[in-house]
């Protein structure tokens, strides 16, 4: 009996290296996800390539032909705001928080540049090797973007702005100097102290024209006191001069500088483009 179960032992030792030869099944092939588009533009505004990314949410019951309105938004690349953004916006969307918009996203080079005007102050100057190229990037939106994603996309001619930090004081200027280009404008905590505050000192000179041109600007900050300062400031002088523009100032005492975007995002979405109630049956 010793024999027949040491016999048994070797054979299943000795059948062990078989077994594990066998081969493994492979696993299926992954595919790419896609949630949008992508292209790029040659401006001559800017005078460089840059890359474009769309997301277009789809609601039940949306024709996908239906022409949307627009929101752009610097800070659009993959690796940047624009997937939690397209985020919102597909969620907002479906749940009926928000009517659909066509998201735009422009992806960075020189962020610094594109974002920020001019400015002498020493400290400012330092924050990267070229800044104050606002007004060439607006070029770059309202006569090279606009008109591509009009070609390729239905849309309406309703535009939004959205950004946030260097991107909002961005917003804020577009706002303050062109305030036709777009009719909704999305800064959260807003880096008004550049240029030693000259944008935010100078604002009242150009309200007048901001009023006029129905232009509406949700307005958040986080708990950082210099940014949430400077943005009460602002809200209190579109309270005083234009108080039909400022649709709501949001402070966000809770948040930090790097985490406002998505909570204040989420609220100025649903503040500013509510969806239409269900038609009654």
């Amino acid at each position: 009996m010793r024999l027949i179960v040491l016999s048994l032992l070797l054979s299943a030792v000795s059948a062990a290296p078989l077994m594990a030869a066998e081969p493994e099944a492979q696993p299926a092939l992954a595919s790419p996800l896609v949630i949008g588009e992508t292209f790029t533009i040659e401006s001559k505004a800017l005078g460089e390539t840059r890359r474009i990314n769309v997301y277009r949410p789809k609601p039940w019951g949306l024709d996908p032909k239906a022409p949307l309105p627009v929101l752009y938004m610097p800070d659009g690349g993959i690796g940047e705001d624009f997937l939690h953004v397209a985020g919102l916006v597909q969620v907002l969307t479906g749940n009926g928080s928000m009517r659909p918009f066509l998201l735009v996203g422009i992806e960075n080079t020189e962020r610094r540049r594109d974002m920020t005007g001019p400015s002498n102050v020493a400290e400012d100057r330092k924050i990267a090797p070229r800044i104050g190229g606002s007004a060439a990037y607006r070029d770059f939106l309202r006569d090279e973007l606009m008109p591509q994603v009009r070609q390729r996309y239905p849309t309406t001619d309703e535009r939004a702005l959205i950004g946030e930090s260097l991107a909002g004081l961005f917003v804020v200027e577009t706002l303050l100097q062109e305030p036709t280009l777009f009719n909704s404008y999305i800064a959260l905590d807003p880096s008004l102290w550049w240029n030693r505050g000259a944008l935010l000192s100078g604002a009242g000179k150009q309200l007048s024209s901001v009023a006029s041109s129905g232009a509406r600007l949700f307005l958040a900050s986080s708990g950082q006191p210099e940014l949430a300062a400077s943005s009460a400031r602002l809200a209190t002088v579109l309270q005083q001069a234009s108080p039909a523009t400022l649709v709501k100032y949001q402070p966000l005492p809770e948040e930090t500088h790097a985490t406002i975007y998505h909570p204040a995002a989420l609220q100025a979405l649903r503040t500013l483009f509510p969806a239409p109630p269900p038609a009654l049956p």
